[in-house]
């Protein structure tokens, strides 16, 4: 029985990922373990890097960045999802549907950017490897990560204000675990056709802007890499980029599937676990990628 919460028009009301049967039951236990072995990966990267001099370069400044990024979107995503589950209830408030949008766009557009920046260091530190001290210095590094923070932030700020702008008078319910803003502009009874392109072709330029970013650094790497008559070289220019590849590959590639690939092309149900793929699993797989594949890394969880 739904709880009487669900009922008002106030609220939104999250259809979910799960029901109560027995199956679901054990994807729901998967989804909380995984939500929290991310949580604590990510937290022990963070507390690594901080307490490690070794780790005190911009490239894991950047990786520190990344981990508090995850950690806080399966923090904006997960526990509400739990709650509402194990309590049998499905309302959100406006308010919390709106943080859950401003979030989700500031923490997903931020870390686009980011990304791009590390593709940057990697660049820097491969292709000028002597002037990394200087074309990377700290003060460039705070000023990218903080740029990747105010620009994710812009664009959530603008979506989730213009989402709720828009009057809700019939249906209520979201088909999804998560305020999503293309699910929640459906439901509203107004024209938001304007609105749909515009926050269609601001996922866009916030998708291809970065990532046109991250493959003129790694044209320029391979082009750098293939010039070096050193195997070894090569091997540690590889080794030293494979782990970021990993993580973008995985972060683009849902995302492209969610924002980019055409709707006709895939259902309400492939949506949800896609996300939940990208909102709750690929912040778990970040932090170990960067672990098994890299020797710093793993030098200082040994110590």
């Amino acid at each position: 029985m739904e709880n009487a919460n669900d009922t008002t028009g106030i609220n939104f009301i999250l259809l979910g990922l799960f029901n109560h049967t027995q199956t679901h039951q054990f994807l729901f236990s998967i989804v909380l373990m995984t939500f929290l072995t991310s949580l604590m990966g990510n937290t022990f990267m963070i507390l690594l890097i901080h307490v490690d001099p070794h780790l005190h370069t911009p490239m894991y400044f950047l990786l520190s960045q990344l981990s508090l990024m995850d950690m806080m979107l399966v923090l904006t995503i997960v526990p509400k999802m739990a709650v509402n589950y194990l309590m049998n209830t499905r309302s959100i408030s406006p308010v919390g549907c709106g943080s859950q949008i401003f979030l989700l766009l500031t923490l997903g557009g931020g870390e686009c950017f980011l990304l791009a920046v590390m593709a940057y260091d990697r660049y820097v530190a491969i292709c000028h490897p002597l002037r990394y001290p200087i074309l990377m210095n700290q003060k460039l590094c705070l000023h990218m990560t903080a740029g990747s923070w105010v620009l994710g932030g812009v664009d959530g700020l603008m979506q989730a204000g213009a989402t709720l702008s828009f009057p809700y008078c019939h249906s209520r319910e979201i088909n999804h675990f998560f305020c999503e803003a293309p699910s929640l502009v459906r439901l509203a009874c107004a024209d938001t056709m304007i609105f749909e392109f515009f926050m269609y072709v601001c996922c866009i330029l916030m998708l291809l802007i970065p990532l046109f970013l991250i493959l003129a650094s790694y044209s320029l790497i391979l082009t750098a890499v293939l010039h070096m008559k050193s195997t070894a070289t090569r091997k540690k220019a590889f080794a030293t980029c494979s782990s970021h590849l990993a993580v973008v590959g995985l972060f683009y590639g849902t995302s492209i599937f969610i924002y980019m690939w055409p709707k006709s092309y895939h259902s309400v149900a492939y949506d949800k676990v896609v996300s939940a793929f990208y909102t709750v699993f690929t912040p778990m797989l970040n932090p170990l990628i960067y672990s098994v594949r890299n020797k710093e890394v793993d030098g200082a969880l040994r110590k």
